[in-house]
């Protein structure tokens, strides 16, 4: 696992990244989960999630079979 190192630039946060995880971009796109930060590609942010489909075998099952209807007992 890598470490990113963050600072103060004027009055904005920044993140130094490492060398392996440089843009090749002016801008991206900042998403927050949580606790977290995602930066993607402002230019095409969908060819990460393609890529990440993409490492999936070819037999990983997509969809699954529906479980049917589940009784449970009712809240009181």
């Amino acid at each position: 696992m890598q470490i990113a190192k963050i600072f103060q630039n004027g009055r904005s946060q920044a993140v130094r990244l490492p060398k392996e995880f440089r843009f090749n971009e002016d801008e991206v796109i900042v998403k927050a989960f949580g606790n977290g930060v995602l930066l993607l590609p402002k230019e095409n942010p969908w060819v990460l999630m393609q890529e990440a489909i993409n490492e999936f075998e070819d037999n990983f099952q997509f969809t699954r079979e529906p479980q049917g209807d589940q009784t449970r007992e009712d809240i009181k």
